[in-house]
């Protein structure tokens, strides 16, 4: 397969620009590869898809406010995006203008209470800064912003507080959200759960890598960043329970899958209990280990997403998958709409 063959021509209006009033009133389409078929439906009739004793494992990370604007002395304005703590109290962060941020320069953000230095650069747009004055946590949490999309055309407005955030989410540590999650609402887990279909959660921190094109014609060579994911012992163990009682195992979103198969990594091929950081590339072609149903929104071309998908899915059912999507006028991307497939 060719990193090209997944492209597809997709109308502007139809990236979503913001939520569905509620959040299960998103549209679902369901991929059954089995039967070879399509269809239309409404999030909120996921249950009517599944069966008791399926798992569907979702993904617990929050999204930090992470997006914050700071000045040089002079007063250039710079905008760093926080990504992940590192040692001794500095941090990674992703500067825009990078050139505005040299090692040795000072930034000053949150009002002033906030004064930082480059110590560190890397490449496309990463520094690493230390606090010298304030608490980074503080001016995060006053001052920071939800860091939407770059295809999400607007200012983060209040609702996105809320909105960008799944039901779910408990542990902060991400820089986009696991989208597939976002349909989920409080009232449609707990029917779910009355059904006996059951929720797992696992852990990964979606890093600012989930939105950077794969640029190799050889999409095998794209190196994927590092993102820290966390499968507990809790989570195996209802997984490898309900696979024993027949239960389908049903991914929710691109992330969950590749904690679960990064898990397997690291357990000899069977899921097992495992935490740390991962690359795990997911392409076409790939045997999976622990998943047996994905449901997952709609993906930019060329991105480790869908391919991810493409693997799961299959490359002609995808195609086929997405024109009707097109076609039918489906929402796209991370306020859009949802696909399920078995």
């Amino acid at each position: 397969m060719r990193l090209e063959d997944l492209d597809y021509e997709l109308p502007s209006e139809l990236i979503a620009q913001h939520p569905a009033a509620r959040r299960e009133d998103a549209r679902l389409l369901v991929l059954d590869r089995g039967a070879g078929t399509l269809g239309d439906h409404r999030f909120a009739t996921l249950g009517d898809r599944l069966a008791p004793g399926d798992v569907l494992v979702v993904n617990e990370t929050r999204v930090r406010p992470a997006r914050l604007i700071a000045h040089r002395a002079s007063g250039g304005r710079v905008e760093l995006l926080f990504v992940r703590p590192e040692q001794a109290g500095a941090w990674r962060v992703l500067a825009r203008p990078a050139k505005r941020a040299r090692t040795g320069t000072r930034l000053t953000a949150a009002d002033g209470a906030l004064v930082l230095e480059v110590i560190a650069e890397g490449e496309d747009g990463e520094r690493t800064v230390r606090p010298l004055e304030g608490d980074l946590a503080a001016a995060l949490a006053a001052h920071g912003a939800i860091p939407l999309p770059p295809y999400i055309r607007r200012a983060p407005e209040p609702e996105d507080g809320e909105r960008y955030q799944t039901v779910f989410a408990r542990a902060e540590g991400a820089v986009a959200a696991p989208t597939a999650g976002l349909h989920f609402s409080r009232e449609l887990v707990a029917t779910l759960a009355s059904r006996g279909i059951e929720t797992v959660p696992i852990t990964l921190h979606v890093g600012p890598g989930t939105f950077r094109p794969v640029t190799s014609k050889d999409f095998e060579r794209h190196v994927m960043d590092e993102e820290w994911f966390e499968v507990s012992d809790a989570a195996a163990q209802a997984i490898r329970a309900a696979r024993a009682r027949g239960g389908r195992i049903v991914a929710v979103g691109t992330t969950a899958v590749r904690a679960l198969e990064s898990a397997c990594d690291a357990n000899g091929g069977a899921l097992g209990p495992t935490s740390g950081w991962t690359r795990k590339f997911i392409h076409p072609p790939y045997a999976f280990r622990a998943v047996d149903a994905l449901i997952t929104n709609f993906h930019l071309p060329r991105t480790t997403l869908l391919l991810l998908v493409a693997a799961f899915a299959g490359e002609e059912p995808l195609r086929w998958a997405y024109a009707h999507a097109v076609a039918a006028r489906y929402r796209f991307y991370s306020y859009g709409d949802a696909m399920l497939v078995l």
